[in-house]
């Protein structure tokens, strides 16, 4: 399986909602991403302080399922979600090294 890094931007209007509100909103985001790609492996959620709300990492078997995820993130109200792949640091040296 493939790592990937979904980051998220979510409208100010979704940002503005009350926290429990908010929450919900998460939980359904989460359930649907599980029910449409349960071969996802969630690795870690994280709230950030920058250009982007939050940060996922997660497996997937390959770009397509990985794609399904950013698609139902935008379809459930984020304003820009965007998914890269991610090379665990050995692998990208011995990458390096055949360059």
């Amino acid at each position: 399986m493939a790592t990937f890094i979904l980051l998220t931007k979510l409208s100010s209007e979704r940002l503005g909602t009350p926290p429990k509100r908010r929450e919900a909103i998460g939980r359904k985001w989460f359930e649907t991403v599980k029910k449409k790609c349960p071969e996802v492996k969630w690795i870690a959620h994280y709230g950030l302080l920058g250009p982007f709300d939050f940060m996922d990492i997660y497996e997937a078997p390959n770009e397509e399922v990985a794609a399904k995820v950013s698609l139902i993130t935008m379809s459930q109200g984020a304003v820009k979600a965007e998914s890269w792949t991610a090379i665990p640091y050995k692998q990208y040296i011995k990458i390096t090294k055949k360059v």
